[in-house]
């Protein structure tokens, strides 16, 4: 008679283990799920920085050191002189006169200022699409690169010519799994450079060469993927102690370079279109 109370006795101890691995087994899935969603918000975080903008740029580069400081008032003297040294014609040797100020080849600057994802102070190019995400909504897709070449030639008031590459395998992302995705959309394995040649001149005007700001267009050949096609790009530059800093952005679509958006489970939509954004400092040379 003593077995049936022993039966329902490991039967209760079975039911009463179970019952405490519920809890348990829960616990794990509750862990599991906050691990995945804490990883997909550091992947799938909004967190784009600025569009270019001139003051902005200018503002990143200007001197710290409180010696620089002493030096505003020549350096201020030297810009008055070249506003004017087309009047009085004397010795604006620094080059930043009206006549001949601008003038000669100018080329991308290398070493002044950094570049990272976060913080591009250097010359840079990259592009913004926007796309929505499942369980986030829409987010702005931001990749960048600072391996930019390339130069500009002046005659007179005018730029006559110009032409940059672009290493598109140095493009970053705020993700790496994005960065390959991205790779992989712009086919850099056959055709790892972008290039833009001017096709026509740009007339900056004499008060370029005073330090006024230019809003204009360079119109020019883009090639990517090996395909290329015309774009005209509104840009703005402005001569600042020596150094010419352009920025400059325009929507296009992937399609005209057979370039698919990069895309992921996670990717609800994304368009078929983004912006071409760059933001360079030019020196002589």
């Amino acid at each position: 008679m003593s077995s049936p109370n022993v039966d329902s006795s490991d039967n209760n101890s079975r039911a009463n283990s179970g019952s405490s691995k519920k809890p348990l087994i829960i616990g794990g899935i509750v862990l599991v799920i906050a691990v995945v969603a804490a990883g997909l918000f550091w992947f799938l975080r909004d967190d784009a920085p600025d569009r270019v903008n001139l003051e902005d740029a200018i503002e990143q580069n200007r001197p710290t050191d409180p010696a620089d400081g002493e030096g505003d008032e020549p350096d201020d003297t030297a810009g008055d002189e070249t506003t004017t040294s087309g009047d009085e014609g004397d010795d604006g040797d620094e080059g930043d006169g009206a006549t001949g100020g601008i003038e000669g080849t100018w080329s991308v600057d290398t070493e002044t200022g950094e570049f990272d994802y976060e913080s591009a102070t250097g010359s840079f190019v990259g592009f913004r699409i926007q796309e929505e995400l499942v369980g986030v909504g829409a987010t702005e897709a931001v990749g960048r690169t600072g391996d930019v070449t390339g130069s500009m030639t002046i005659e007179g008031t005018t730029v006559t010519e110009g032409s940059f590459d672009v290493d598109l395998t140095t493009i970053t992302t705020n993700e790496s799994r994005r960065d390959d995705r991205v790779q992989s959309a712009l086919n850099t394995s056959t055709n790892p450079t972008a290039t833009f040649t001017l096709t026509a001149p740009i007339e900056l005007g004499a008060a370029a060469a005073g330090g006024e700001t230019v809003t204009t267009t360079a119109t020019g050949d883009l090639t990517i993927n090996g395909i290329t096609n015309e774009i005209a790009m509104p840009i703005e530059a402005r001569l600042v102690d020596g150094t010419v800093f352009v920025v400059g952005s325009v929507q296009i679509t992937f399609a005209d370079w057979d370039v698919e958006v990069p895309s992921a489970p996670i990717v609800v939509g994304a368009e078929d279109h983004g912006d071409l954004e760059l933001q360079l400092l030019l020196v002589r040379g």
